[in-house]
């Protein structure tokens, strides 16, 4: 078995069968880890020994006959605002190494481990999840595995990046304005936020709370259905976890989809992108032979409601550290703290309604519509520490425009996948598949139709 590229389930079944042990799966994805991780820099602490006392753990309950989980004997990697507890959470801050460890795991790891899943480590991010490129001046930056050079993106850089260059199947990270999204498509991984409150962010450090999520990013979409399905449930450690029953999407990935709807974003999401992001959404409309347009009104608004919600929350949690440390912040997040922190409050609830009157209008979309497909991103990867880029014949900010259209979306907390376009001789690229809150299986039974196809791939193209 080639663990660099196979996904969870493969891992685990061959766990579970006895073809291989847990041990040996986990000395091999630690072994990689010691090997390679400093050419891409992902990992932030390794968790060699707990790990190894995990997988002994899986291997005695499989000869002794028991089910140790879906996931058993699976390595797996979270951003390191997840709690685990031992760990201190660093949030990819200075200041946080100085908080004593967490003593519980976050519930999200914890379902993970209860699934026979093997915690590996913690991942690298921009600080406080401020950010799309993971260029972090305390704990440096994280290279794309496609191109050294070049951003792995952000803030969830460090897990899709790990994901990518073979060192976990699994990760976990966090999505406030495409902070899951964004580094999928860039390093060419599959990457989900589920509908906003689906799933429980207890013992994770939240940037701006009305905006995040947290999500997994994997090399299948059978993984990010499994993962997804065993993370479901209510949480009264999060007070906006949804207490919705859990509708399962693992079981629905084969089904028929002729008769979802889907529609191509139009306006707003083919404009200000260079050729090749648009040509990797049409390469997925044509698979499906869909020729139909929709438009998502006030997207541009919705992009600068978010700035304006996101920095005015952000800053306000961070507000006493801003005024006693603010030399002790990476450079680009004490800026942007500080400019939220000067946001009027009026503005601030004028956001607020607007995001109202937005969520009934995009509504009104997905009465005619079941997946809408958009640009992940407006471009591939950047070169690391690239200021400015052309788009359109203008020069614009690189790091703010990454998010460029995956922020009107989680504005309002839709269900998003990214789904990952292989390129001969080119960087990956992501494409948006949206749908309307709480339609996650609709959005995972088409991303499993197109990976069937080979249309999406977290395997590079030779």
């Amino acid at each position: 078995m080639n663990f660099d590229s196979a996904d969870a389930i493969t891992i685990s079944t061959a766990v579970r069968e006895g073809e291989v042990s847990a041990v040996e799966v986990t000395k091999t994805a630690l072994a990689a880890i010691a090997t390679r991780n400093h050419l891409f820099n992902c990992f932030t602490t390794i968790t060699a020994e707990t790990a190894l006392t995990d997988a002994a753990r899986i291997d005695r309950e499989i000869a002794q006959g028991n089910n140790p989980g879906i996931l058993a004997g699976v390595p797996f990697a979270v951003k390191n605002l997840f709690d685990v507890a031992g760990l201190t959470t660093l949030a990819g801050s200075k200041i946080n190494a100085e908080n004593p460890a967490a003593s519980l795991d976050a519930t999200a790891v914890a379902k993970l481990k209860q699934a026979g899943a093997v915690l590996i480590g913690a991942l690298n991010m921009d600080e406080y999840a401020y950010g799309f490129v993971t260029e972090n001046s305390h704990y440096g930056v994280t290279h794309n595995p496609h191109d050294l050079q070049r951003v792995a993106g952000g803030s969830s850089g460090g897990s899709a990046a790990a994901v990518a260059a073979g060192l976990v199947p699994l990760t976990l990270g966090s999505d406030t304005n495409g902070s899951i999204r964004v580094p999928a498509a860039l390093c060419g991984v599959f990457g989900f936020k589920p509908t906003y409150g689906r799933l429980s962010r207890a013992g994770v450090a939240l940037f701006s709370s009305s905006f995040d999520h947290i999500g997994p990013f994997a090399r299948s979409v059978q993984d990010i259905a499994t993962v997804f399905d065993l993370l479901q449930g209510e949480d009264d450690r999060d007070p906006v976890c949804t207490k919705r029953p859990p509708q399962l999407v693992l079981s629905q990935l084969k089904q028929d989809i002729s008769d979802i709807r889907i529609a191509v974003a139009a306006d707003y999401f083919t404009q200000g992108a260079e050729l090749e992001a648009l040509a990797a959404v049409q390469k997925v409309a044509d698979a499906m032979k869909v020729t139909e347009y929709v438009t998502i009104p006030e997207a541009h608004r919705a992009r600068a409601a978010a700035f304006v919600i996101t920095a005015s929350e952000g800053a306000n949690l961070h507000l006493d550290k801003l005024r006693s440390r603010l030399q002790d912040f990476d450079s680009a997040t004490r800026d942007r703290f500080l400019a939220g922190a000067l946001i009027p409050s009026s503005w601030y609830l004028q956001a607020q309604r607007f995001r109202k009157w937005y969520r009934d209008r995009v509504r009104e979309v997905f009465q005619n519509v079941d997946v809408i497909l958009a640009p992940t991103t407006p471009i591939s990867a950047p070169l690391i520490g690239q200021q400015t880029m052309i788009l359109d014949g203008e020069e614009i900010l690189v790091r703010p425009h990454l998010g460029l259209f995956t922020q009107p979306l989680s504005f309002i907390g839709l269900p998003v996948l990214s789904v990952p376009i292989q390129r001969p001789n080119a960087l990956p690229l992501g494409v948006q598949l949206i749908a309307a809150p709480y339609n996650e299986a609709l959005i995972l039974r088409v991303a499993a139709a197109l990976e069937a196809k080979g249309i999406v791939s977290a395997t590079p193209n030779s």
